[in-house]
């Protein structure tokens, strides 16, 4: 193939990746070593973890009645739940815990300020049992993460206990039997504002360096220090981009641990969430299908736990068509299929070996490496939140997928693509939200839409105005309509297909699109644009690029609709040429 031609085939990651159209034996690394072995890019140790692949992980809210919580808590255990996340107020935890075999199901914590309360409730909780003989033979195999994440909880902005606070949390649990990890280097933080994936990863192993600075300084061997941490990465619906961040991830830290001179501690667990940034809160039914090439992507990977978010988490208080226990369980049964029907965990490292993906591996690791060197040099992840410099890294690399969705290079199906405008319209209370979305720049024109239809009745509506048999315009009108329901727009098709049917069609239209071949443009596409205003429409547009419209026409359109444009400043246009608040 001549080079020109395959340079032409290469896409580039918005980390500066190249990927190749193909790869081949030109690409082969040298194997690597066996999982369980560093630097772990194969998996760490699999000691505590399921035999048939990793930890169904359930996020757990301890909200309201305590015995209802606990009830809930059994049935999900029982329906093949294997470990939780959980907030819970120290008064509540025992009774939250009560009949959970900790030996068995590893618990994450998340508890904000509160966290040394609950460690100390956690702590009491594991003396009293072990004093009324519990039964656990092994100690370490009650394992808990204590999640605390004071740089990272900072920059996002929620509540945490100190670095000083928690590094003696460390101290205190790191000379218990059990397993109990002070740490998360949390990266989800990051990916949740529109971060990339290299920039995850460099953050999320600088505030691991950070965790373990503060440990060594305190007097913790690097060993020990190491032991103490744990991550949370985000997984998305790339499946191979998730595949590849988490045996990067673990390259990179073992790499770090072998510079700190304790590479045997330098597998660290990994807690997989499926992203919040790639769920739609319109059509939210599409989400069961991201969420499950995350989950799929992050197994594969060798996350040690993955939670997957319920399909209608990004919509305020959950789709009010389904109940939580609906919403719950095909959480679980996604990750349950993946490992009980396709049996995805009794492969370790299923895509090991692949030219693609450990080519992919290895160059993510190496442009995350290449940020995290950047952060170093510039005092460690706390100085460069506090400088911005962070924040304006990823300001650039979400402006640029910014970008791309609002041009459609990037379709999300559903909002940009195939949206259905036949769903039920939102209230206020479910329109607009917090937190960054990859599709939010869209599902804001459907607020809009949806507080049209609220204070008038009706929809905004564009007239179709058809220039051709309906055989030659149907590409376009379909295009067009798919385009204008992504802004919440009705497409009104009375199935027009010449000029002169326009007045009759009109029916008080303000703006109108025609829809043709360029050919037919070219004879007839001036006529069509001055039939339709003088049937009253005060804006035209042509369905396809201004190059396909006549340069010497007399009447032009507004506007074009095309492959390419910036379909979010188009739409959100259209929006108030209709009177859309």
């Amino acid at each position: 193939m001549p080079d020109d031609a395959w340079r032409s085939l290469i896409a580039t990651t918005r980390d500066g990746i190249e990927i190749n159209p193909l790869y081949t034996r030109a690409d082969e690394i040298a194997e690597r070593p066996a999982p369980g072995e560093f630097p772990y890019v194969r998996g760490g140790n699999r000691a505590g973890l399921p035999e048939n692949g990793w930890h169904v992980s359930a996020r757990v809210e301890a909200t309201g009645d305590v015995s209802q919580v606990n009830t809930r808590i059994l049935d999900q255990l029982e329906q093949g739940v294997s470990a939780l996340w959980l907030t819970v107020e120290a008064a509540d935890l025992a009774a939250v815990l009560k009949d959970v075999y900790l030996d068995l199901a590893p618990v994450t914590f998340e508890s904000g300020t509160d966290l040394v309360e609950v460690t100390e409730a956690y702590l009491e909780l594991l003396d009293q049992r072990r004093t009324a003989g519990d039964g656990v033979q092994d100690r370490a195999a009650v394992v808990a993460d204590l999640g605390a994440a004071p740089v990272t909880a900072a920059y996002a902005g929620v509540g945490s206990i100190g670095l000083d606070a928690a590094v003696r949390l460390a101290a205190r649990v790191s000379e218990r039997e059990e397993t109990i990890r002070t740490f998360v280097a949390d990266g989800t933080v990051f990916h949740a504002e529109g971060a990339g994936d290299a920039q995850e990863l460099a953050y999320a192993v600088a505030a691991g360096l950070e965790y373990v600075r503060a440990l060594i300084s305190a007097g913790m061997s690097a060993d020990a220090a190491l032991r103490q941490i744990s991550f949370r990465l985000a997984a998305t619906d790339d499946q191979f981009a998730s595949i590849a961040k988490f045996r990067a991830g673990r390259l990179m830290w073992a790499r770090a641990a072998e510079l700190l001179g304790a590479p045997e501690a330098g597998g660290a667990a990994q807690h997989a969430v499926t992203s919040s940034a790639m769920m739609s809160r319109r059509d939210p039914w599409v989400n069961m299908l991201r969420t499950t090439l995350a989950a799929f992507g992050a197994g594969v990977g060798g996350a040690t736990s993955v939670t997957v978010l319920p399909f209608d988490t990004s919509v305020p208080g959950g789709l009010q068509s389904t109940s939580r226990s609906f919403a719950d369980r095909i959480a679980r049964n996604t990750q349950l299929l993946l490992l009980e029907e396709s049996h995805l965990g009794h492969v370790v490292d299923p895509a090991g070996g692949s030219w693609y993906v450990e080519s992919l591996t290895d160059s993510l690791a190496d442009a995350a490496w290449s940020v995290l060197q950047t952060i170093e040099a510039a005092g460690g992840l706390t100085a460069a939140i506090g400088s911005g410099s962070l924040a304006e890294s990823i300001a650039r690399v979400r402006d640029a997928r910014d970008a791309d969705i609002a041009h459609r290079k990037a379709p999300i199906t559903g909002v940009s693509e195939f949206p259905n405008l036949g769903e039920p319209a939102f209230d206020e209370s479910r329109r607009g939200g917090e937190g960054y979305r990859y599709g939010r720049a869209f599902e804001d024109l459907r607020d809009r839409s949806d507080a049209h239809l609220e204070s008038t009745g009706s929809r905004p509506t564009v007239l179709v105005a058809g220039l051709g048999p309906q055989a030659e315009t149907t590409p376009r009108v379909t295009f067009v309509a798919n385009l204008l329901a992504a802004g919440g727009i009705e497409a009104r098709n009375p199935g027009v297909t010449e000029a002169g049917q326009y007045a009759d069609a009109r029916e008080g239209a303000e703006v109108a699109v025609i829809c043709g071949a360029d050919k037919r443009y070219a004879a007839e596409g001036s006529d069509a644009v001055a039939a339709l205003r003088a049937a009253g429409v005060s804006t035209v547009y042509l369905a396809g690029a201004e190059k396909g419209f006549p340069t010497d026409a007399t009447d032009r359109p507004d506007g074009y609709l095309g492959l390419g444009i910036d379909a979010v400043a188009a739409l959100s246009t259209l929006l108030d040429q209709l009177g859309v608040k």
